[in-house]
């Protein structure tokens, strides 16, 4: 099975696999990879961590099996399901994070980041396009000058970087990226996933996040928030 899955109080851990080849994907583990994700959110996850096996992130696409662009357009659906997750992803990167790993680090919503890490966009190295959503995710989560250099020269950029950028938000290994997750579970689950729909991570109509504004102002979490405030107490959401 190239892709692993567990969970553990609420927090899902994807491992990808395929260390033959730097946990690249093909069709089948990118197909797997979506399939965790489903079922992470069908048995109730409040948070994913998406992590690789034996040091490396993911190192792109397997090119040996790239043939057309059909596998371009089944990776920008579940590249989008991924970011539309309506729970906390985070993306434990360790080793290589290229091209497709790239793309897989940008769809989820926080980035840890361990050393020694390297990044890059190698279209240019190949002759070869990625989507409008990548481009923009890329640009607006290392900045338009990272973007640009990484897209139009081939740079390869290291965990410094990352963390000077401020693409990672925290340092450390996988242990870190759980704890973070954890820290996300017990928090107001439709604060949460509306806040995804404005941050944009997937476009949404305004009033779509206007709907989301209103559920959680309507919500008995908002009472109960403000209770456990009023009570000095920890708060226990239920997502209603």
């Amino acid at each position: 099975m190239p892709i692993l899955s567990e969970t553990t109080d609420a927090v899902t851990v994807v491992t990808i696999d395929r260390t033959h080849r730097r946990n690249a994907l093909d069709l089948t583990a990118l197909e797997e990879l979506h399939a965790a994700v489903v079922t992470a959110l069908d048995a109730g996850s409040r948070a994913l961590v998406l992590t690789g096996a034996e040091g490396h992130f993911c190192a792109g696409a397997d090119l040996t099996e790239l043939e057309d662009v059909s596998f371009t357009e089944r990776l920008a659906e579940v590249l989008q399901h991924l970011a539309a997750a309506p729970i906390t992803t985070i993306a434990a990167i360790s080793g290589s994070c290229m091209g497709l790993g790239m793309q897989l680090a940008v769809a989820c919503d926080l980035r840890v980041v361990d050393s020694p890490a390297r990044f890059a966009v190698p279209v240019a190295k190949l002759g070869l396009m990625v989507d409008k959503w990548t481009l923009d995710r890329v640009a607006r989560l290392w900045g338009e000058g990272a973007a640009r250099h990484m897209v139009l020269t081939a740079a390869v950029l290291t965990d410094d970087d990352a963390w000077r950028l401020g693409f990672a938000q925290e340092r450390g290994d996988l242990d870190v990226a759980i704890d973070l997750a954890r820290r996300a579970v017990p928090l107001a689950p439709l604060s949460q996933s509306g806040s995804k729909l404005g941050m944009g991570a997937i476009p949404a109509p305004d009033a779509v996040y206007s709907e989301a504004f209103a559920r959680a102002w309507a919500s008995k979490d908002l009472v109960e928030g403000q209770r456990a405030f009023g009570e000095r107490r920890t708060p226990s959401f239920e997502g209603r």
